[in-house]
């Protein structure tokens, strides 16, 4: 249990513009579209 305790303790924080992005509404619509569009383009190409 000491190396997973040691190992979160040295994992890099978000920085504050990585926070504000994460809570920024339209960021994650724009976010949630681009992977769901990306996904669909996969979906298309394997059935055709």
């Amino acid at each position: 249990m000491d190396n997973a305790n040691e190992s979160i303790a040295h994992a890099p924080l978000p920085t504050s513009k990585t926070l504000r992005a994460r809570k920024n509404l339209i960021i994650q619509f724009w976010r949630f579209a681009a992977i769901n569009l990306k996904m669909l383009k996969m979906i298309r190409k394997g059935h055709h």
